[in-house]
């Protein structure tokens, strides 16, 4: 495939890490790029008492679970619950944990653990931590058969979102009468600043000096469930983000879901530090 280049006057204008699935996101300056996305992303999910993992989708109270990093460990706090503080290193029995179709090996967090999750969310779950051990791959179709690893994100190691795609959003809320939101609720890994308006759907690779080049390739459109209408303030879900959405941003690759960023794999740069304000380079798809 022929492509053309551009020198995109555009830079990391935020970069986000969610530690635990389905929970709030941390905001960094730093992170480093790992095989399966930004270090600790998604290292850790709730399971039901089936061992099937749940999210915001069932669960929006899971928005007001807020991660904190420290040096060795994450420490979570919710609304009317003590800190929970997870040893980054430590993890208890094995167990097997299913996320959509693929079951996979995960460790179990323990006693405390789960009964803070059935407590704040009110029903029987556990913590588990992903199995560094278990290989879990993106979709090959979309990937076009290069293998990438995750944890427990829903498929694909990073996920890419421009700041003016969320800018045209607001626009059409405001235009409607309805309030801004923020990119949070669209959970990115790494919100770029400088591109168009969806400019990210038709990039076929992002290059960021960071020492060792670092090399992006946007593979799969997001398709968009129901969880930015989730306030990540205060759980409270209403309709009109993904009815907004729907009316201008429906896919058909994607079963009519409506698109929102760009699912990315990681081509090179491994244990590279990605950081806020690096400029970054662009290679688009023709036409």
């Amino acid at each position: 495939m022929s492509s053309s280049t551009s020198d995109l006057p555009a830079r990391i204008a935020r970069l986000f890490v969610y530690p635990v699935k389905s929970c709030a996101g941390v905001e960094v300056q730093e992170a480093v790029l790992t095989e399966t996305g930004l270090d600790l992303d998604r290292a850790w999910m709730v399971a039901d008492a089936e061992g099937r993992f749940v999210t915001q989708r069932q669960l929006p109270r899971m928005a007001l679970v807020r991660p904190q990093i420290k040096h060795h460990e994450v420490v979570l706090r919710a609304p009317g619950m003590l800190a929970l503080h997870l040893q980054i290193e430590a993890v208890e029995e094995p167990v097997k944990v299913r996320i959509w179709q693929d079951e996979v090996a995960a460790y179990d967090m323990g006693a405390v653990a789960a009964q803070w999750f059935t407590d704040f969310l009110g029903q029987p779950l556990r913590l588990v931590r992903f199995d560094p051990e278990q290989r879990r791959l993106s979709s090959l179709k979309w990937t076009e058969g290069r293998e990438a690893a995750n944890q427990f994100s829903d498929g694909f190691p990073l996920l890419v979102v421009s700041q003016a795609s969320l800018d045209g959003l607001n626009g059409r809320l405001s235009a409607a009468g309805h309030g801004a939101v923020g990119i949070e609720r669209f959970r990115p890994n790494i919100v770029l600043a400088g591109l168009a308006a969806h400019e990210e759907d038709q990039l076929e690779s992002i290059r960021i000096a960071a020492g060792e080049e670092v090399q992006l390739r946007p593979v799969k459109p997001c398709g968009r469930c129901p969880i930015p209408n989730v306030d990540p303030a205060t759980a409270e879900v209403t309709p009109q983000v993904l009815q907004t959405l729907l009316g201008y941003r429906r896919n058909e690759k994607l079963q009519g879901a409506a698109a929102f960023g760009m699912n990315a794999i990681v081509l090179n740069g491994f244990d590279q530090t990605l950081r806020v304000g690096q400029p970054f380079t662009a290679t688009s798809h023709p036409g």
